[in-house]
């Protein structure tokens, strides 16, 4: 008879196996979840620097229309006389 106490069966080792590739498998997606997140964040501060250029733009562009809106409305006024003069010669 055999009265010997079995410590460990043979069907254990498949298990750890597993669950190591379990572990290593939830690191990779860790770091590939990194990855992705920080190229994300550049194009986020890309699209940022971008936005801020165009903003930018458009301030200087309200900017020219102002001066040509007041460049416009003297020009008016200096049409207006001549017409007025014109009127008062004939």
């Amino acid at each position: 008879m055999n009265t010997g106490v079995v410590l460990a069966s043979g069907g254990g080792g498949s298990n750890g196996g597993i669950i190591a590739v379990v572990i290593i498998a939830i690191i990779f997606t860790a770091i590939a979840v990194s990855i992705v997140s920080f190229f994300q964040l550049q194009k986020h501060r890309a699209d940022a620097v971008a936005f801020a250029a165009y903003r930018k733009l458009a301030e200087e562009a309200v900017e020219k229309q102002d001066q040509l809106l007041t460049e416009l409305q003297a020009l008016d006024l200096k049409v207006g006389e001549i017409e007025r003069m014109l009127r008062s010669v004939e």
